[in-house]
């Protein structure tokens, strides 16, 4: 019974972050495309136990037109009922990934698979992460296997 109510949990989440269309659109005309001032990977290896890495991307590189501008950078994980578990640590210089200022270039984020300031490990599931770059946002889903 429990299996049964954390899939239709899961299936509710995943349909909430699902674009809504309407159903009699006279304009055919796409939206205007913002670009978006960052780019997220796929973490490696997914699913992962105990611990993952997060490749992104900030700025167009590797043209990077403006290489001086700094982008504020939050890097976050939710599980599926959009709690707040984890803040990844920058690779390399082993701050939390939160209003970070960073130059255009590519990083990557380190996740040792534990709640926020604890030494508990999450439960297997599907989490979410989400990178923010100067209040744009872009999130993409993750698998814990134990």
């Amino acid at each position: 019974m429990k299996l049964r109510w954390a899939a239709l949990v899961v299936v509710l989440a995943l349909g909430a972050m699902m674009p809504s269309t309407a159903g009699a659109q006279t304009d055919t005309t796409p939206p205007p495309r913002r670009e978006s001032a960052g780019k997220l990977g796929q973490n490696y290896p997914n699913p992962f136990n105990p611990e993952t890495t997060i490749p992104f991307t900030i700025g167009d590189t590797p043209m990077c037109e403006e290489s001086g501008r700094t982008y504020r950078v939050t890097l976050r994980i939710y599980n599926v009922l959009a709690q707040l578990v984890a803040i990844p640590l920058l690779t390399g210089g082993g701050e939390k990934l939160e209003n970070v200022p960073l130059t255009c270039g590519s990083y990557t984020a380190f996740w040792n698979g534990k709640y926020l300031d604890s030494d508990r490990e999450v439960a297997s599931g599907i989490y979410l992460y989400r990178l923010e770059v100067d209040g744009r946002a872009v999130v993409k889903k993750m698998i814990v296997m134990k």
